[in-house]
């Protein structure tokens, strides 16, 4: 019955069972602690990772997008400007 919500029940009683009565209290709690304790890399420094933000943003192939034109409009940019001159 995998999937249903007597399966799901099943599985509780079972870690439950395999795990002490406090298993799901003990993940709860995992859930809510950081991995590192100091910060790191540009969570440490702000200003390097605006900066590398920078960079990335110009140097980004999505051009169309940036303009807001739009992929397929700007990869076709001159017809699409030759059509809306005609309109």
């Amino acid at each position: 019955m995998a999937g249903s919500k007597e399966g799901g029940q099943k599985a509780a009683a079972t870690n439950k069972a395999k795990h002490g009565s406090d298993f799901y209290a003990m993940i709860g709690r995992k859930g809510g602690s950081a991995k590192h304790k100091a910060p790191r890399w540009f969570e440490a420094h702000p200003e390097l990772a605006k900066k590398a933000g920078a960079i990335g943003g110009k140097r980004s192939s999505r051009k169309g997008i940036k303009t807001g034109m739009g992929k397929s409009r700007y990869k076709y940019k001159k017809v699409w400007d030759d059509y809306e001159a005609a309109q």
